[in-house]
């Protein structure tokens, strides 16, 4: 949620910038409107209980009877336009809520300016794209030969878009994860198991249900108010909601495990084979709460934790900036990682987004009322040093992908693929693959 007092002191500004994630100006019109209305409303409410308390002192002091009955009639006329007006302000309140609700977090000032994921930018390029004197295969013909992806049962029990990793492709997915917390937990992360259900109030103050298709998009369990989480920050995001933390222990970082949900409401037709989308993955995800000042600093560390990753596996990928009109609702700045898997476009190969990592700002902690203490800076009057006060503050949210481990499992098996259809394992997750150094059917290691 954006701040109020931001956009009353900065109107224009914030108008400029929501345009370019295609929000109309009438809408912060109309919140300006609601605010001042809210605002004149409370006012006189106020005026009218400060009146109250005092005609309320004044009939304590008063002997006189009649006087007395005149200023209980007084309060009693106070009491009734108090009663009148608190449903119109409850009233305008709601309203500047719900449309607060709606607006999206307010972009970088060094983010693209694009209308949609077309004209995001490729900051960087990194690895050599594998050169086959064989037709490469896509990953979905390699893992069933290999008998280590099976959506055609996953489907009898399941449905679409569901999946088993059998064999090795569930080694892989365990080596895969072995990986990301040996890389990232020595760089200040706590290991965290959330859990997959979360209350209503967490999904919203993450802002994953304020839009028709975001809601579209999430499990939703009526019953108990429970969402499966669509991602793992959900979960990990709300782990301090309510609380003040004080500024010594931040940054505080968590690397989290988790399995993920989605509908997939709004891809229909689009990559329905296999596992590269479906309703049920598992996810390791990073996510940090920090300073203001020391958050860019942080997206920084994160994307470069992504790269270190995926350098690691040795699959060529881009780091892209993202425009904003691909940035999302909550996010501030984003970067994406999208991993060459030359399987993809019938044997033409493409790139596929694997990760992202996004600056939120204060736009979820504000939701989710994460504040820290900030200490100050002492000083003496007297001397010409002004000293700073205490004060509570946003914390600011980040999250990064550790590994969306389907998507990976698919870039390892593509890039990885040999001629006689086996897959060789990257050298790096070679000691957790229980001795295997290369992915062979039955038939061919005879």
């Amino acid at each position: 949620m954006l701040s109020i007092k931001h956009i009353r002191e900065n109107t224009e500004e914030v108008k400029t910038a929501l345009a370019k994630k295609s929000v109309k100006p009438v809408l912060i019109d109309e919140v300006i409107a609601l605010d001042k209305k809210q605002r004149d409303l409370q006012k006189i409410v106020e005026g009218y209980r400060a009146e109250q308390n005092t005609v309320s002192e004044e009939i304590q002091r008063t002997a006189d009877n009649g006087e007395r009955n005149v200023k209980i009639n007084q309060m009693q006329t106070l009491k009734t336009e108090i009663k009148k007006l608190e449903p119109e302000l409850e009233k305008v309140l709601a309203d500047l809520r719900e449309i607060m609700l709606k607006l999206p977090n307010l972009p970088m000032a060094d983010v693209p300016v694009g209308k949609d994921e077309s004209e995001n930018q490729v900051i960087r390029k990194w690895g050599e794209i594998p050169q086959f004197d064989f037709a490469p295969k896509d990953y979905l013909t390699l893992a069933e030969e290999l008998d280590i992806i099976d959506v055609k049962r996953a489907a009898k029990v399941s449905g679409a878009r569901f999946g088993y990793l059998k064999g090795a492709g569930a080694l892989l997915e365990l080596s895969l994860t072995r990986l990301a917390f040996e890389t990232i937990v020595p760089r200040g992360f706590s290991a965290v198991i959330p859990p997959v259900l979360i209350k209503e109030e967490m999904m919203r103050g993450m802002g994953y249900i304020d839009r028709h298709e975001d809601r579209e998009e999430s499990y939703f369990l009526p019953e108990d108010k429970l969402y499966l989480v669509g991602t793992s920050e959900q979960s990990v995001g709300t782990l301090h909601a309510g609380e003040i933390l004080n500024k010594d222990e931040l940054p505080k970082r968590y690397v989290a495990f988790s399995a993920c949900f989605r509908r997939e409401a709004g891809s229909h037709g689009k990559d329905t084979k296999g596992i590269l989308r479906v309703h049920q993955f598992d996810k390791i995800e990073m996510l940090s709460l920090t300073t203001p000042e020391k958050s860019e600093e942080e997206h920084k560390l994160l994307l470069s934790l992504e790269e270190e990753l995926m350098q690691k596996l040795g699959i060529p990928y881009r780091a892209l900036s993202i425009c904003t009109g691909d940035l999302g609702n909550t996010a501030a700045k984003k970067y994406d990682i999208e991993a060459w898997m030359p399987g993809q476009n019938d044997g033409q190969g493409e790139y596929r987004e694997t990760h992202s990592t996004s600056n939120t700002t204060d736009f979820q902690t504000r939701r989710l009322n994460i504040k820290y203490k900030d200490p100050g800076v002492p000083g003496l009057i007297g001397g010409g040093i002004i000293p700073v006060p205490p004060s509570l503050k946003y914390a600011h949210m980040l999250n990064g992908t550790g590994f969306a481990i389907g998507r990976m499992i698919i870039a390892i098996i593509e890039n990885y693929q040999q001629k006689d259809g086996s897959i060789r394992i990257p050298e790096v997750l070679q000691p957790f693959m229980m001795g295997m150094e290369e992915i062979r059917s039955r038939a061919s290691a005879l």
